[in-house]
């Protein structure tokens, strides 16, 4: 798996545009000898669609940016287009590389209201620019050519909202009912978590309740609240099931995390865990505090901490 989404997203496009290249590189010698003709323009665009993978629509542009063609498709012509400007588009802003191909970041289309990309090839007459062929996509007929990236397990710090953290040491932490039941509580999770098949929990520690995720419902999330969570009849309803080998957090890890997570709930009356996730399969923690700032780390940075790192 790629280290990052942005490695992903570099691969795809890379794939993607050796496939367009020289397509659209062919197209706009054809393109240039009917420059100004709306029509021949159109039979031209139309008679070589298919030599475009995936494509929605092909269009010429003059170095202006305004459409001097109709818009062709699969199904026919767009004749609407034709004249539309065109020169304000996240594509046309982008400078175009000096071999004369620029496949865009993606936008959203102005029609469809979806994630779409669009190529640009510069069509030339000897030295002279005439303009561009352009050549648009929908994201969802794009196949998809990389690896999915794994998320990165280095520690990680988010910002929440400012207004929190502004008025964070005017406030106080009120006992919840879980606070009042919290070590039977957490034993019920670790439960379930070690024992009952379910691989990511994430507990709310200030509104007494977490939200669970099974193996063998992996799609649904289930609801515990305080009454759930101070009931240890609660596990009789989930089957017993061994624990994942490849999970990447260890099994007797688990009772430390949440532990832990305990002595950060109660270390501090106004710097206090609010709420916390574990998945045992991508081994990463979060936390998130009073003062609205989550933190995301691998099992073992989280375990090698102690509460005087956090306060």
């Amino acid at each position: 798996m790629k280290s990052s989404w942005k490695e992903c997203i570099y691969v795809q496009r890379e794939e993607l545009a050796k496939k367009l290249r020289e397509p659209l590189a062919h197209l706009a010698e054809q393109c240039a000898s009917a420059w100004g003709d709306r029509e021949r323009l159109d039979e031209i665009l139309a008679g070589s669609f298919s030599s475009v993978p995936y494509c929605a629509y092909l269009y010429c542009l003059g170095t202006d940016g305004v459409q001097i063609c109709d818009n062709v498709s699969q199904t026919g012509l767009a004749r609407e287009h034709f004249g539309r400007d065109r020169s304000q588009r996240p594509y046309m802003k982008e400078a175009v590389p000096a071999w004369g191909f620029l496949l865009s970041d993606a936008y959203i289309s102005m029609m469809g209201h979806r994630p779409s990309l669009t190529a640009l090839q510069v069509v030339r007459s000897g030295s002279d620019m005439l303009g561009y062929l352009g050549a648009d996509f929908d994201l969802r007929d794009l196949p998809v050519t990389s690896e999915l990236y794994e998320e990165p397990g280095y520690w990680r710090q988010v910002k929440g909202d400012p207004a929190i953290r502004g008025t964070v040491f005017q406030q106080c932490r009120v006992d919840s009912p879980m606070d009042g039941n919290l070590e039977q509580a957490l034993s019920i999770l670790e439960e379930l978590l070690t024992m009952r098949g379910v691989f990511q929990c994430q507990i709310h520690f200030s509104s007494s309740q977490a939200t669970i995720w099974t193996v063998d419902d992996p799609y649904r999330y289930r609801m515990l609240d305080h009454e759930a969570l101070s009931d240890p009849d609660i596990c009789l309803i989930f089957p017993s099931r061994p624990y994942p080998h490849d999970a990447t957090i260890p099994q007797h890890n688990i009772e430390r995390i949440l532990a832990t997570m305990r002595a950060l709930r109660f270390a501090d009356q106004t710097i206090y865990l609010r709420t916390a996730s574990i998945n045992i399969f991508n081994g990463m923690i979060s936390l998130t505090f009073s003062c609205d700032g989550s933190h995301y780390m691998s099992y073992v940075e989280f375990l090698l901490k102690d509460t005087s790192f956090w306060f």
